[in-house]
């Protein structure tokens, strides 16, 4: 599979990446997919909800009545779970979301969803963007000439400078990584990944 280094008008270059359909996956990894997003969004949980329980709260502990002869319940302190600002039974305790995947699995997620978005001619190959000043226009210029405006799309860099960073980050759809910060969650979530020349090119390194 070719595919054509446009440049940032939206022009066809006459620079080529080719990938190698026979080093793509074979086998169905809808299972590994789901247990990396799984952990992506588990990661993100910070685990510090807490409840108050019968230890936690304030309050005298006191027997609030005699055990028989009222013809009510039994009861204890004021503490009780029963009584309104009581402690809470079984509440939420803070705790570790965190799961861990083979870093093979991770590689191999990576992998197998660029390669479904290669079939789907979800992906475009860009000239490397060079910018003095954060230009906010340029970026749109880009989206309209690759008929991406108002489409969710992933712009994948080597390395990020501030220019880069301030000139995106407006763009609501719009999403810029580098290389290091690349994740399944990201390439899945996005319909269109968009990889500069260079970016693309250790992507090719590593899965091909």
């Amino acid at each position: 599979m070719k595919l054509q280094i446009l440049n940032i008008q939206g022009n066809f270059t006459k620079k080529v990446i080719e990938f190698n359909d026979s080093l793509f996956s074979k086998k169905n990894y809808d299972h590994s997919i789901y247990l990396e997003i799984k952990r992506y969004l588990l990661a993100q949980r910070q685990g510090t909800h807490k409840s108050k329980e019968r230890g936690d709260i304030s309050g005298s502990n006191r027997k609030l009545h005699r055990q028989k002869g009222t013809g009510g319940s039994r009861k204890g302190s004021i503490k009780n779970p029963i009584f309104r600002g009581g402690g809470r039974i079984f509440g939420p305790k803070p705790r570790n979301y965190i799961i861990k995947i083979n870093k093979k699995t991770k590689h191999l997620v990576k992998k197998s969803i660029i390669e479904y978005k290669l079939k789907k001619n979800k992906i475009k190959i860009i000239e490397d963007i060079q910018l003095n000043s954060p230009k906010t226009k340029l970026f749109v210029n880009i989206l309209k000439s690759l008929k991406l405006m108002n489409k969710k799309s992933l712009i994948v860099v080597e390395k990020l400078n501030n220019n880069l960073y301030l000139s995106s980050r407006n763009l609501k759809k719009i999403k810029l990584l580098t290389i290091s910060e690349l994740n399944s969650y990201f390439l899945l979530n996005y319909l269109y990944i968009i990889f500069t020349e260079s970016s693309v090119k250790m992507i090719h390194k590593l899965f091909y």
